[in-house]
């Protein structure tokens, strides 16, 4: 069952408006239930007793489960033991190793310790002047198609904002070349692979330490083939010399070769790159597809927005430079973050056993840090269901360990900042001169295989604002 509010909410009462999410079950499930809720919806099986903040522990099958939802026993498993708890789920290592190989997102020991520090440096908040324009073009393109819509158009939410998304970062990733079709192939490939790939490995819960191998179908193959075509194609173009300056990969090979190491070959190179890729496009697409759900059920933010933008701006288009005055841009892509947090499950195997508070973790066990419960933890925040973006405007203090929509510690996401600035950047320059509201009567629903999208897509309209509130 899921909370959805009729759509849309023109103007609800401050802070009132309730977004849509699965209301949790009062009691345990059950075993099969909760084995068909994880393979249709990884975020539906969750009790209420579930969100309290703290810790828990239970087994599927022949498989210790431990649920870590407090700041402290996080700080434990991310830091304080990182070394025991740095490695991914066996269900997600599974999910990901035949798109990404061992690319930064799903690699462990050796493999993360010497590649993270190249990736970490190309995505690094010093280059965002860099890639700044490359957004700005992006979005005023977007702007620009939309002008050219018939009056009150519909467009389905997150195929535009995965174009959108998908032209910055393959321009920041592949350099300008790089052919929109081809573009185009890898954003089809990764939503084809998302949709064809079991987020639940049933055999590390029968007792696999490592699951099973997940060898999908003809349609899955074909969505890794695209992506791989496409990525292999630029890397090689890279090394031959015939690649763009400036370009994410370019910046990558260069750093690898000054770094003296053992250089990068070429699988290792289109691993990151299709990495670096996935989550740059696909987390801040749902982002934005969310941010826009949220505003069009707000009419209050929606105002103080467009108002913000209007005093900052004026009639000229937002820029990255502006980005530290458009304080409730900030906010709503941060509280959107809350609520639906690209991927709200970031479960680690434990390599030995070990203590967690009053829990004995045994070895090889699924230890779940989940945003998801983290972040509407009623212990943690203040209603914590609602859309209040104004608390991230209020001064207040926000434990480092209670928000990890970008996970925290050694692991946080190199490139946490290019993505929220990004989001913040396209939403401001879109949201001033268009209002988009969801298809009336168009049921939300929040489902996550891989990341948490809204089931379906978002149709929604979209509404020219008054030429003098934009450009």
């Amino acid at each position: 069952m899921v909370h959805t509010p009729d759509v849309p909410l023109l103007h609800p009462i401050l802070g009132d408006f309730i977004p849509a999410h699965p209301i949790p079950p009062t009691r345990d499930p059950g075993l099969l239930r909760l084995i068909l809720s994880a393979r249709r919806n990884l975020i539906e099986g969750w009790t209420q007793a579930s969100y309290r903040a703290g810790i828990d522990s239970f087994r599927i099958l022949r498989r210790q489960i431990v649920v870590v939802n407090s700041p402290e026993h996080i700080r434990h498993v991310i830091v304080t033991r990182h070394a025991n708890y740095e490695r991914k789920s066996p269900q997600m290592r599974r999910a990901l190793e035949a798109l990404l190989g061992d690319g930064l997102f799903i690699s462990d020991g050796e493999t993360w310790k010497r590649r993270r520090p190249l990736v970490a440096d190309i995505v690094h908040k010093r280059r965002l002047p860099e890639f700044g324009e490359t957004m700005e073009h992006a979005a005023l393109a977007v702007a620009a198609e939309w002008d050219e819509l018939p009056d009150d158009a519909e467009i389905e939410l997150t195929e535009e904002m995965g174009r959108l998304t998908a032209v910055i970062i393959s321009r920041a990733v592949f350099g300008k070349s790089i052919a929109r079709e081809a573009a185009q192939q890898v954003v089809d490939g990764f939503s084809a692979y998302q949709g064809h790939t079991d987020s639940f490995n049933l055999g590390y819960f029968l007792g696999a330490d490592e699951g099973w191998p997940a060898f999908g179908g003809r349609r899955r193959r074909w969505a890794i083939a695209m992506v791989h075509q496409v990525v292999d194609s630029v890397v090689s173009a890279h090394l031959a010399g015939e690649g763009d300056s400036g370009s994410m990969i370019d910046l990558l090979i260069r750093r690898n070769q000054r770094s003296g190491g053992e250089p990068l070959d070429v699988t290792a190179l289109r691993n990151e790159a299709a990495t670096i890729f996935m989550a740059g496009h696909e987390t801040t697409a749902t982002t934005l597809t969310w941010a826009w759900y949220l505003l069009a059920n707000d009419g209050w933010v929606a105002d103080s927005v467009h108002d913000e933008i209007e005093a900052v701006c004026g009639a000229r288009a937002p820029r990255l430079a502006d980005l530290p005055k458009l304080k409730w841009c900030r906010a709503v892509i941060q509280e959107t973050l809350r609520l639906y947090p690209p991927v709200p499950l970031l479960p680690r195997q434990a390599k030995e056993a070990d203590r967690i508070g009053h829990i004995d973790v045994e070895k090889s066990a699924l230890v779940m840090i989940a945003p998801w419960l983290l972040h509407r933890s009623p212990d943690l925040w203040d209603k914590p269901n609602h859309f209040m973006p104004e608390r991230f405007l209020s001064g207040v203090r926000i434990d480092p360990f209670a928000y990890i929509p970008f996970a925290v510690g050694p692991r946080i996401c190199p490139g946490m900042n290019f993505g929220l600035d990004e989001a913040v950047l396209c939403l401001a320059i879109l949201a001033q001169r268009f209002k988009v509201i969801p298809r009336v009567g168009y049921k939300i629903e929040p489902v996550c295989r891989l990341t948490l999208r809204p089931k379906g897509g978002l149709p929604a309209m979209i509404v020219k604002r008054p030429a003098s509130a934009g450009v």
